[in-house]
C-alpha cells in the first residue's frame, strides 16, 4: 500500500518545460527555455576530456553524499584565492542536484526561492568589540539588521554589535537585506552598555536642531582622534531606553523634515558621518550631537 501523500505529487514542471522546449526545437522552432537553470553552451573540452580521463582510472562509482576530497578542497582553495576566506574540506558540501520546488517550500522563507540549496557551518557570535562598533538596541527588524550590516561594510566599521531585543542576523530576511555583508562584517552579541569600547554615542530619535553639528566634533578632535569609538542605534519608534543614553558619553541626532528615520537609515547616515573625510565646512553636516 502506497501513503495516500503520493497522491499529490506532480511532476516536475521544470522537467515540462523542458521537454516542451525539446519539442519545439525539433519542429523547427527557435526557443529559448526558461526551464532546467544550465548553460546555453556545450561542456567545455578541458572538462569533458577531464571526466574521460576519470572514467579510464576507474572512477565510475557511487562517491561521498558531500562530494570527493579532492573536489572539497579544491572548493576551499578558490574561496582563500579568489575571495580570502578560510574553510577546511568538512564546511564544504558539493551536490549535483537542485532541490524540487515541493521540498524547498517546506524551507525555505521566500516565495518564490531558487531551486539552490546551501549548507553551511554557523559559529555562535562572539563576545567582545572591536574599534569603530555599530551596537544596535532592540531593532527587532530582521530586514533594518541586515542592511545595517550592508551600511558597516560599505562605511568601514570594524564591529556591528547585537544588544538586547535584537533579531537574528542569520534569519533568512536578514541575510537577503545584507546582499552578503553577513559574511564579511565581524559580529559580536553584547548585553550591558559596559561592553562597547571607547567613546559611546547615543543616536537619538527625532529632531534635535538645538545641538552642535557632528562634524564640529570630529573637526575637534582631528589631532587626538579617539582610539575607540561605538555609536549606539535603538529602534525607530522606542529609540535607545534612557538607562542606555544616560551611560554614553555623547548623544547625537539626524535633523529630519519627518518624525523619525528607520533604524537601518538613520544608521546608515550616522555612519556616514563619523568615517567621512573632514569637510571644509562642518557646519552644512545634518547630523548633530551633543
Amino acid at each position: 500500500m502506497l501513503a495516500d501523500r503520493l497522491k499529490t505529487l506532480a511532476p516536475s514542471s521544470t522537467l515540462a518545460v523542458q521537454a516542451k522546449a525539446r519539442e519545439l526545437r525539433a519542429r523547427g522552432v527557435d526557443v529559448i527555455s526558461f526551464g532546467a537553470g544550465e548553460p546555453d553552451f556545450d561542456t567545455p573540452e578541458r572538462i569533458k576530456a577531464a571526466a574521460v580521463e576519470a572514467m579510464r582510472r576507474g572512477q565510475t562509482k557511487y562517491t561521498e553524499v558531500a562530494g570527493i576530497p579532492e573536489l572539497r578542497r579544491a572548493v576551499c582553495a578558490k574561496f582563500k584565492r579568489d575571495n580570502g576566506l578560510e574553510y577546511e574540506p568538512a564546511d564544504v558540501l558539493v551536490a549535483g542536484a537542485d532541490v524540487e520546488a515541493e521540498l524547498l517550500g517546506e524551507v525555505s522563507a521566500l516565495a518564490h526561492p531558487p531551486r539552490v540549496v546551501a549548507v553551511f557551518r554557523r559559529d555562535d557570535l562572539p563576545r567582545g568589540t572591536r574599534p569603530v562598533t555599530l551596537t544596535l538596541w532592540r531593532v527587532g527588524d530582521p530586514g533594518n539588521v541586515g542592511t545595517v550590516l550592508r551600511s558597516a561594510q560599505a562605511f568601514g566599521a570594524s564591529c556591528v554589535a547585537l544588544g538586547p531585543g535584537c533579531a537574528d542576523p542569520h534569519s533568512p530576511k536578514a541575510v537577503r537585506a545584507s546582499m552578503g555583508s553577513i559574511f564579511v562584517v565581524s559580529l559580536a552579541r553584547v548585553a550591558d552598555v559596559d561592553e562597547l569600547p571607547g567613546e559611546r554615542i547615543a543616536l537619538l530619535a527625532g529632531a534635535h536642531a538645538s545641538v552642535p553639528p557632528l562634524a564640529v566634533m570630529r573637526a575637534h578632535e582631528q589631532a587626538n582622534p579617539p582610539v575607540a569609538r561605538t555609536l549606539l542605534v535603538g529602534a525607530e519608534r522606542e529609540g535607545l531606553p534612557s538607562g542606555v543614553v544616560a551611560r554614553c558619553e555623547r548623544t547625537a541626532t539626524i535633523p529630519v523634515a519627518v518624525q523619525s528615520l528607520n533604524a537601518a537609515m538613520a544608521a546608515t547616515v550616522a555612519l556616514y558621518e563619523l568615517t567621512r573625510a573632514p569637510a571644509a565646512a562642518p557646519g552644512s553636516s545634518r547630523v548633530r550631537a551633543t
